[in-house]
């Protein structure tokens, strides 16, 4: 009878319901003990190798859309960008156009700045 020790994870615990490997007959059953016990390992191994090769798939996924996302609004911003050119172009023509088309200005601005203030009224209104 050969007599195998017992593995340091058996020693720390001293209990060998939880042993893997424990007292042996034979070299043969030391091999089968170690061979159960490297499958399961592998078993584990490959569970978390998959675990994170899904995890990989949707960090991937997610890039991808957030990448769509922000080429879209690259593109908005340009159009807007474009938009807001022209805007600024045709007001500082309009307002180096002359004495007529200043007051116009005025009266223009001041129109806008009072409807900002009605409808921030109206708006909080609205709220309560």
């Amino acid at each position: 009878m050969i007599k195998v020790p017992i593995s340091v994870d058996c020693q720390e615990k001293m209990t060998h319901s939880n042993c893997s490997i424990t007292m042996a007959q034979s070299p043969g059953a030391v091999e089968e003990i170690l061979d159960r016990e490297n499958k399961r390992m592998a078993d584990t191994l490959a569970s978390k190798v998959t675990r994170l090769k899904s995890l990989a798939l949707d960090i991937d996924r997610d890039a991808e859309d957030q990448n769509r996302y922000l080429d879209g609004m690259d593109s908005d911003f340009t159009s807007m960008t474009g938009l807001l050119t022209g805007s600024v172009k045709r007001f500082s023509t309009m307002a180096r156009s002359g004495r007529d088309n200043r007051k116009l200005l005025c009266g223009m601005a001041v129109g806008l700045i009072v409807a900002f203030f009605i409808l921030s009224y109206l708006l909080s209104r609205a709220r309560t």
